[in-house]
């Protein structure tokens, strides 16, 4: 397996595809690496060779990925909860933050049904 930025990425799948297994690292971002590395986006991990990940590695450490990158999202999000802002209490709340109803979906962030005990009578 490759380790790129601290991550095993996947050896049998494409090296676009592979990139995005890194925190930060989508499918355009990982197409802009490959560009800039010289690399084809069809070949198969298992078949770089040291040099091409060597270039791969230079590339992706000017990105900011992984630890930094989730250090300062929780940051982010940490500053607008101090700072009391609508956006910071829907954080805090566990509720979704960018105008989406709430009333028929959003269980991704409201988390599982709760149900009335004796409701039916």
């Amino acid at each position: 397996m490759a380790r790129i930025s601290g991550v095993d990425i996947p050896r049998d799948k494409r090296v676009v595809i592979s990139l995005t297994y890194v925190y930060g690292i989508g499918r355009t971002k990982a197409q802009l690496i490959l560009a800039a590395a010289e690399v084809n986006e069809d070949t198969r991990v298992k078949d770089l060779t040291e040099d091409e990940l060597g270039r791969i590695r230079t590339e992706v450490s000017e990105i900011k990925t992984e630890g930094d990158l989730r250090r300062e999202v929780s940051l982010n999000i940490k500053r607008l909860q101090e700072i009391g802002s609508y956006r910071g209490m829907r954080h805090r709340k566990g509720l979704p933050v960018r105008g989406q109803n709430t009333r028929n979906n959003a269980r991704t962030r409201k988390g599982p049904r709760r149900t009335m005990a004796n409701k039916k009578k």
